[in-house]
């Protein structure tokens, strides 16, 4: 088995989701800083906490960008999945276009939130620490060679914030993440996805310092998927790379 590493060694690529990882790659994105990557139909991305604690930025924007105007939402997410509680296995993260782009194949921590926005260069002004790191900065300078011009284009999007501990739009200084806890995501349409390390530190929060995450991708996902339609109905099979973009309740 061969894996192609950017920065760092990882042993992050071994999980029964996924059945080959012949060529996948990792990414380590330094804490406080933000990385983009674009994901094919067909196979699986992993992020990965490597110290614990730290809270991950996720957006997405189904290629080609910007002309498609297509992006993960958490409006039509939380619509779909009937509240505000992160994701189970098996659920779907939707776009504005009220069609699934990721399915969650593995959570290890089962925290996540779907209700706060980015922070941006405005919101750290605003608590007297101009110039502090932000997430809407950090993609924005990811997702430039996609062609962002301003971290105004990442704060209009809101994301999907990974393994961050916030019900009900409470403020918890610790996540429950550990070291080495890991979400995997099936790709259900061609995208760009960006991260952010979270810097957010404010008052002891994830741990009072960003730090190190990782990005696992080209992930292989099971090749066959079989769909019970309802009760005496037939079974249903067809192969990942044909698989529909539309699911039962998503129009």
């Amino acid at each position: 088995m061969t894996i192609t590493k950017s920065t760092s060694t990882s042993p992050w690529v071994r999980n029964p989701t996924s059945n080959d990882t012949s060529s996948c790659k990792t990414h380590t994105v330094s804490g406080g800083h933000g990385h983009a990557f674009e994901v094919k139909k067909g196979t699986s991305f992993r992020i990965i906490d490597l110290h614990g604690l730290q809270i991950v930025d996720m957006m997405a924007w189904v290629l080609p960008y910007p002309s498609s105007l297509e992006h993960l939402s958490m409006a039509y997410t939380r619509y779909h999945l009937n509240g505000t509680a992160p994701p189970a296995i098996g659920d779907h993260l939707v776009t504005n276009k009220s069609e699934p782009i990721f399915k969650l194949t593995h959570d290890d921590c089962h925290t996540h939130d779907m209700t706060f926005m980015a922070c941006n260069p405005a919101f750290y002004a605003e608590k007297g620490v101009p110039g502090h790191r932000s997430c809407a900065q950090n993609i924005a300078e990811a997702m430039k060679p996609w062609g962002m011009r301003s971290y105004l284009e990442a704060a209009s999007v809101d994301p999907f914030n990974v393994f961050q501990n916030t019900p009900d739009m409470t403020l918890k200084d610790l996540g429950c993440s550990r070291a080495g806890d890991f979400v995997e995501f099936e790709v259900l349409k061609d995208a760009v996805v960006a991260v952010s390390s979270c810097p957010y530190d404010v008052d002891g929060f994830g741990g009072g310092k960003a730090t190190d995450i990782a990005v696992v991708t080209g992930l292989k996902s099971n090749r066959t998927i079989v769909v019970l339609a309802g009760r005496g109905s037939p079974v249903v099979v067809f192969s990942l790379a044909t698989a529909p973009t539309k699911f039962p309740g998503y129009g």
